[in-house]
């Protein structure tokens, strides 16, 4: 029996960002404590986000954001990369961006691509789509068959969001913060794979730290493969049957969406927990936001 390794349940960079998709979306990541007010909503907000990776409790590499969001549209670009022990196994990295448009609280992906590397190879995903539905996808090189993988059809590539995109959660009413911050669930492809995220609120708590200070909206999550796994891949049954994957949502005003604070989740060798670690936000125009420390 093959036992999971490092490299894949975690090191390889796209399923990294596939886990941050999995938990429910990504986050923002200053050099000291910020707590955002709100800006007007014509306002665009620039974000800059730096995330820690670690597992059992040892830094495994570091994850950064960059992305402008205001409540219409967003631009969204994310690079993650293996550092201490899980550069030893593999110097492997990789990035994302995506594009799109927020529609009566809906998240509309535009334009979707990403790229991992490592020892032995490079693989890139580019997808364009429209309305909620894939257009074009091309994957190189393509995954290799499986007997026991899932066929995707052209009804799994429609009402879907793109993984990146996933990171953008909007959020109507006046209050960000609460069970509206979590009650969904998010149809995402990327590119090779149909799965979806359901969050579901567990409580509000109060974060105090070097990178972020303010509320945020404590959420569980869950994982469900659709098409594009492999059916007998035990990783995939695993993630299926996890419960301890929690997200914890902090707001971005001016854009009204929440993004996490923090993920965490057990996988099959311990606890992986992305986190931020700094948390830099600025108005790129129709109105201010301030920051206090």
């Amino acid at each position: 029996m093959t036992r999971p390794t490092i490299w894949s349940l975690t090191g390889n960079p796209t399923n990294i960002l596939r886990r941050m998709a999995i938990a429910g979306a990504l986050a923002t990541g200053p050099l000291a404590a910020v707590t955002f007010a709100p800006s007007s909503a014509a306002a665009a907000d620039s974000l800059k986000v730096g995330y820690s990776i670690r597992l059992l409790g040892l830094s495994m590499g570091s994850a950064g954001l960059n992305a402008t969001l205001s409540p219409s549209s967003y631009n969204m670009e994310i690079s993650a990369q293996l550092s201490g022990l899980a550069s030893v196994v593999s110097r492997a990295q990789g990035g994302a961006r995506s594009s799109g448009s927020i529609e009566q609280g809906r998240v509309m992906s535009r334009t979707y691509a990403t790229a991992s590397s490592n020892s032995k190879e490079t693989r890139t995903v580019r997808m364009a789509l429209n309305s909620g539905a894939v257009r074009s996808v091309e994957v190189s090189p393509p995954l290799d068959p499986h007997p026991d993988r899932v066929p995707v059809t052209d009804a799994h590539k429609r009402g879907v969001i793109d993984p990146l995109s996933a990171l953008v959660m909007p959020v109507a009413g006046r209050e960000l913060i609460g069970p509206a911050s979590c009650e969904r669930t998010i149809p995402i492809f990327d590119g090779y794979a149909r799965f979806d995220v359901t969050l579901s609120y567990a409580g509000t708590q109060q974060v105090r730290s070097a990178a972020y200070t303010g509320p945020v909206a404590v959420c569980k999550a869950r994982y469900k493969a659709i098409a594009g796994h492999r059916a007998n891949r035990k990783q995939t049954n695993y993630m299926e049957n996890n419960r301890q994957i929690e997200v914890w949502l902090m707001p971005v005003e001016g854009a009204r969406v929440v993004t996490p604070y923090k993920i965490a989740l057990a996988t099959q060798i311990g606890q992986l927990v992305i986190e931020a670690t700094r948390v830099s936000v600025a108005s790129t125009g129709g109105g201010s936001q301030s920051a206090s420390r």
